[in-house]
């Protein structure tokens, strides 16, 4: 057993730890369904889909389903907690269709980007793995347990809130953040679809103000939801405030900027039209292209 396979295993009973653990710090004062806090039954759904389309997965060696089985968990969960919760207030749906609507749209762009290309190089070592092949699903499932969190810990509460400020400001700061990633997504797969910038690199549109507009948008849509979420939250449920800085961390310190980073490097870190451009733009936050500090 190799050295990733070995992580494998001892992260594997962490990741269920934690998903335990938040449920039940954000299932306090929330709905129950059978016993059961709705919230940590939302949780089982995020890990039960992904580990039941792992099957089909490992079996056939493909990842063509994993970013559209991660929009469908998103979507899947969210519809169990309106369905269950105890009160289905003006709040709850606004949240609801904040996740439906961004993760309908996010799986399925990603789903018809991977059967363009036809495989993922992220998953060409790991899907030979069956414990990191595994610990990839898993993985989804936290991420979908974790960026929820505010989301679902407001949706199963059985003590709802007026709708207020909060509210009216935490849908313009979503509906910013899933503007800019639409948009960014949009121009980047038209400027791939034109045979002329094969092997380049994107420069204009939000791309010159920003080396990943798409990342920004979607940590600033889950900043969106965690406001509308804010007056609803209490004692323990305040742990849900992880959600947008988990998609911060993630994206900007571990899956998203490291990674897209270090091929771009790989691809084009020779080219000095691509240092220059590194140089004037900012890493993440839209800016008015510049001279930085390059990176």
């Amino acid at each position: 057993m190799d050295t990733a396979e070995r992580r494998s295993v001892l992260a594997l009973p962490l990741v269920i730890l934690i998903g335990v653990a938040i449920s039940w710090a954000c299932s306090q004062d929330g709905a129950v369904v059978g016993g059961f806090s709705l919230f940590a039954l939302c949780g089982v759904l995020a890990f039960g889909i992904n580990w039941l389309v792992f099957i089909h997965a490992w079996r056939t060696r493909s990842e063509r389903l994993f970013d559209l089985t991660g929009g469908l968990t998103y979507i899947s969960v969210i519809l169990l907690a309106l369905v269950f919760t105890t009160h289905v207030d003006l709040r709850a749906l606004i949240l609801g269709a904040m996740v439906i609507v961004w993760a309908g749209r996010l799986a399925s762009f990603l789903f018809v980007r991977i059967h363009r290309a036809g495989s993922d190089g992220r998953f060409d070592e790991m899907k030979q793995s069956f414990r990191r092949f595994l610990m990839a699903w898993t993985l989804q499932g936290l991420w979908v347990l974790l960026t929820l969190a505010c989301a679902l810990a407001t949706i199963t509460t059985s003590t709802p809130v007026e709708l207020g400020g909060y509210a009216l400001a935490g849908s313009l700061v979503w509906l910013f953040g899933f503007s800019i990633e639409v948009v960014a997504d949009l121009q980047k797969s038209r400027f791939r679809r034109d045979p002329l910038n094969r092997d380049r690199f994107i420069k204009r549109g939000l791309w010159s103000w920003s080396r990943h507009p798409n990342y920004f948008g979607e940590i600033t849509l889950w900043v969106g939801v965690a406001i509308v979420s804010l007056p609803v939250l209490q004692g323990w449920q305040h742990v849900a405030l992880i959600s947008p800085v988990f998609v911060f961390v993630l994206l900007t310190r571990i899956s998203g900027i490291p990674l897209m980073a270090s091929r771009a490097q790989e691809k084009w870190g020779y080219d000095p039209e691509y240092q220059a451009y590194c140089g004037r733009t900012s890493r993440l936050f839209p800016l008015p292209p510049r001279r930085l500090q390059a990176p």
